[in-house]
């Protein structure tokens, strides 16, 4: 139902929800348990209070420490005493400054702070695991560079993260040293998850015997792995397939961002007469063909090959194609969106953890909004971005969308 012309809520927003009675206090009460990294002398404002402001504003579409800082200044004194900024002193700053924020964020545990996000989105994951025709959750696990990061003789910082199919949300994320040092974060990242029943996919890095063994036989979950070089004998097996005698199973295409893309996929079930391959727990091979033509290129094509340990009675090969496709999605649905609204490539954010808790700050929004059924992240932030009251009513931390004496 549109908003009357006379709402205050802008229409966007309107569609949103529903929001639930137990949400009230929800975000709050987990940034409690983040750990304050503050000298207890000279404390100004609460630690939840403070994070609290970076959600509001990082909703409200706010991409550097400088916007953030604005925002708070924006900020009625109503709105900040609802976030647990009290009123202080004659004198003193109702709103936190840009340093006292700098400072926190560097010196803030990022793996803590990532965890309580990865928490509080977990518990509004309503997926369920499939049963008849619906789909299995699917989890993609999926790394990122943050390229604005680098200083002088400091690399880029490098993020590893889950993140659900759809919607996405991201779950749990973790920082490695380097592109090459994902495979070792890919269980400690996994590890608190409840994978059971669950679809985990990723690409050809991460496919490795051991984490592949250790998700079906002690996380309960099943994998998608796409095989390529790295794993050299289950390469050659899969490519050796009768694939010529298997027929297209499921296609599919689409257009969009200037480009026509079809798909057409075939699975195979790995039976021992011929030969098995070289990877635990495979029980189908997929053979995924994709064409793409962009406006005034050449027509591209390329073959992936995978192997999964979910059987044919467990998923058909639309499903399969889409598991494939929605880990694919995800540069689109949730870095992109992270690099193109929030600025995040650009971001020269570099000092101690501020480019990890901005990133967690970024996840936090994206995902709230994800799951309140928001299909343009950057309009709705546009929405909220012009009264503060809009971003404390979506993380649901007043039950009204207008704040009394705003």
């Amino acid at each position: 139902m549109p908003a009357a012309p006379s709402s205050p809520i802008p229409a966007v927003l309107v569609k949103l929800g529903p929001f639930h009675q137990h949400d009230t206090g929800r975000l709050r009460a987990h940034l409690q348990r983040v750990p304050d990294p503050r000298s207890r002398r000279g404390r100004w404002y609460p630690l939840a209070g403070l994070l609290l402001i970076c959600a509001c504003a990082v909703v409200s579409g706010a991409r550097t420490i400088t916007e953030i800082t604005e925002w708070g200044q924006r900020a009625t004194t109503t709105v900040l005493e609802q976030l647990g900024i009290r009123r202080h002193l004659p004198g003193r700053r109702r709103a936190p400054s840009h340093a006292t924020l700098t400072r926190l964020l560097a010196a803030l545990d990022g793996d803590a702070l990532d965890t309580v996000v990865g928490t509080y989105l977990a518990e509004r994951d309503h997926h369920t695991v499939g049963s008849g025709s619906a789909p299995r959750p699917a989890i993609a696990v999926d790394g990122k560079a943050l390229a604005g990061s680098a200083h002088r003789q400091q690399r880029h910082r490098h993020l590893l993260s889950a993140v659900t199919h759809a919607p996405t949300v991201t779950l749990a994320q973790r920082e490695v040293g380097a592109k090459t040092n994902e495979t070792a974060a890919f269980r400690p990242l996994l590890e608190p998850l409840d994978l059971a029943g669950t679809v985990v996919t990723f690409d050809a890095l991460h496919s490795v015997k051991d984490q592949v063994r250790w998700l079906v036989q002690e996380k309960k979950a099943h994998y998608i792995a796409v095989i390529k070089g790295n794993q050299p004998n289950a390469s050659a097996q899969v490519k050796a397939l009768p694939w010529e005698q298997v027929p297209v199973a499921h296609t599919v295409s689409g257009t969009g961002h200037g480009r026509r893309e079809s798909r057409s996929v075939k699975t195979m079930a790995i039976a021992a007469n011929l030969g098995g391959i070289a990877f635990p727990e495979a029980r189908l091979a997929l053979r995924i063909h994709r064409r793409r033509q962009e406006s005034g290129k050449r027509q591209t094509r390329e073959t992936v090959y995978a192997v999964t340990s979910l059987d044919s009675h467990q998923a058909n090969p639309a499903e399969l194609g889409g598991y494939v496709r929605g880990h694919w999605g995800i540069e689109n649905s949730s870095h992109h969106v992270r690099d193109v609204v929030f600025a995040e490539d650009a971001s020269t954010i570099h000092t101690g953890n501020a480019p990890r808790t901005m990133a967690a700050l970024r996840n936090q929004p994206i995902g709230r909004l994800r799951l309140l059924g928001a299909d343009n992240i950057a309009k709705t932030t546009r929405a909220i971005r012009d009264a503060p009251e809009h971003a404390v009513w979506i993380w649901r931390i007043t039950d009204s969308p207008l704040l009394p004496g705003t």
